[in-house]
């Protein structure tokens, strides 16, 4: 199933609960929707734990694997989008801690961007915007990460307090707390001058790699 062309649109106004009813049923093409509409949640996610592009999509792949894997025990009770950012958390945190026991890091967070920060984003890292790569650096990571995941779900994902407080298992209070300081941070290193949704974007130009990629992998995972 290839939503490239004829009715993508009209594809991508499913519901992901329908989608996923779909997709259950057996009709693994269906899954490529799912890919597409959280290609960019799944990367600002990777990118609030400093990991490189590549990295990113490595574990993106991961990610949606084992969403598909375990789709049947998707429950209603949260959101699918809560749901498979808690898989995604899981997934950096785990990938963190293994780099961090690999490096015997001095700090976890700084240790980890300074054995980063010259890498280029790969070949195609040409076609995301220079500045936008600065502005990541060196104030997005700048960020103490109990404050950047807060600010990461709330104004880069556009989850809401209750969500966000559900997802990484602390008070709303705490995450409104969390949230004003992360943007006075912010508000000192890069201004007012980005949207947030500006910030820690999956260029489209890797989109249809990634559907190619992961629905190569889930079609053989559906016939095994």
């Amino acid at each position: 199933m290839n939503l490239r062309n004829g009715n993508q649109n009209h594809h991508l106004q499913f519901e992901d609960e329908k989608v996923v009813q779909r997709i259950l049923q057996g009709d693994v093409g269906m899954f490529e929707i799912l890919i597409r509409r959280y290609n960019p949640f799944l990367y600002k996610i990777g990118k609030t734990y400093g990991f490189s592009h590549q990295d990113i999509e490595d574990l993106m792949q991961d990610c949606y694997l084992s969403i598909y894997k375990n789709l049947e025990q998707f429950q209603e009770r949260s959101s699918f989008k809560t749901w498979i950012a808690k898989i995604m958390l899981h997934l950096c945190y785990r990938n963190k801690q293994k780099s961090e026991r690999m490096k015997n890091a001095i700090s976890e967070e700084q240790s980890f961007f300074m054995s980063r920060k010259n890498e280029p984003f790969s070949q195609d890292g040409a076609l995301v915007n220079k500045e936008l790569g600065t502005i990541l650096d060196e104030a997005i990571q700048g960020i103490p990460l109990n404050l950047r995941k807060v600010f990461v779900m709330r104004e880069i994902n556009g989850l809401n307090t209750t969500e966000t407080a559900n997802l990484l298992q602390i008070t709303e209070s705490n995450v409104k707390v969390r949230l004003s300081r992360a943007k006075e941070i912010l508000r000192h290193k890069i201004g007012a001058n980005y949207l947030p949704e500006e910030l820690l974007d999956y260029h489209y130009s890797f989109c249809s790699p990634m559907v190619q990629k992961v629905m190569e992998k889930t079609v053989r995972q559906a016939k095994n």
